[in-house]
């Protein structure tokens, strides 16, 4: 059984988080929290995923490419191919990036840095089924604090392990929150599912943790169709049907997560959702439990995860 943790870092500048987003909280001074402290914290964030991976026996790959002062050399199929044994291997590779940027931003040009990011890190999910049966990814801002094997606890062959956010859905059509709020994310797979006459329920997945084994998948076919998905995707953030009042179609953007929600309904995919342990969400609360396993810093407060960490 062939495991493996990978984390994803690109240094997408603040103004590329949000796009042309209407709601007012979508700012680059927003973004820039984000921006600042993965860069202040980047070694620990890396180490600490690291040193969880060795502690369970799981391989761990880096991938990373900084857009302003970062010059990378080697080549990620060609290396890991060749497999050289290390439980840590950080693949620098200014290519693969490169290419997977360039290619969105010719087939999408309406993309933002971010979009392209989230929908890079799918991509290496599905790529690394090629080498790997049980996979794990953690956001960059995700911070494992225990040596307690994910793969023990969690039993893949019961489906992909992902949090859902369901229960901070707004269902209220006055509502106007942001481009990523969960309610956002809900209504945008809702339109999707209705437009192909299926069921529009949904669930909200968060895509910063993920585990699951390759036959899951491959068969979620994330990038199937996908030049499909986008273009229903962009006539629904125009639609004039009448269906959907404006403050709803003004939260409609491509979302990786809006998109994993509607295949897994399309593709009938099995899920298990993390509890919080496995996922903890630190925001506005100023405490870590006891019991947590791996904390998502989506306050990007790292000074507190590292007196728990410690």
């Amino acid at each position: 059984m062939k495991r493996v943790i990978y984390s994803l870092y690109v240094d997408v500048p603040a103004k590329e988080h949000y796009g042309d987003s209407k709601i007012k909280y979508d700012t680059a001074e927003k973004a820039s929290v984000t921006v600042n402290a993965f860069k202040k914290h980047y070694q620990k964030l890396i180490d600490s995923k690291k040193k969880y991976a060795k502690s369970i026996g799981a391989d761990f790959v880096m991938f990373e490419y900084d857009l302003h002062y970062k010059t990378f050399e080697r080549n990620f199929k060609k290396d890991y191919a060749n497999n050289i044994g290390a439980d840590f291997k950080m693949f620098e590779n200014d290519n693969q990036y490169q290419t997977f940027e360039r290619n969105f931003k010719k087939d999408f040009p309406m993309f933002t840095g971010y979009e392209i990011i989230n929908f890079y890190k799918i991509h290496l999910l599905t790529e690394l089924t090629k080498l790997y049966d049980e996979i794990l990814y953690l956001d960059f801002d995700a911070v494992p604090l225990t040596d307690e094997s994910f793969f023990e606890a969690w039993d893949l062959s019961k489906g992909i392990c992902v949090y859902n956010n369901n229960d901070h859905v707004v269902k209220e059509k006055t509502i106007r929150h942001g481009i990523r709020s969960p309610s956002a994310k809900y209504f945008n797979c809702y339109a999707m599912l209705l437009d192909k006459g299926l069921n529009p329920r949904n669930d909200v997945i968060n895509t910063g943790i993920i585990g699951g084994r390759k036959e899951d998948i491959i068969k979620l076919d994330f990038f199937g169709g996908f030049k499909d998905v986008i273009d229903l995707m962009t006539k629904l953030r125009s639609d004039n049907s009448g269906l959907y009042p404006q403050n709803i179609l003004d939260m409609f953007r491509y979302d990786n997560e809006t998109i994993f929600s509607y295949k897994k309904e399309v593709n009938k995919i099995n899920i298990q959702w993390l509890d919080n342990k496995w996922h903890y969400f630190l925001d506005t609360q100023k405490f870590i439990p006891e019991d947590v396993k791996i904390v998502h810093a989506i306050s990007k407060d790292f000074d507190l995860v590292w007196r728990r960490y410690a």
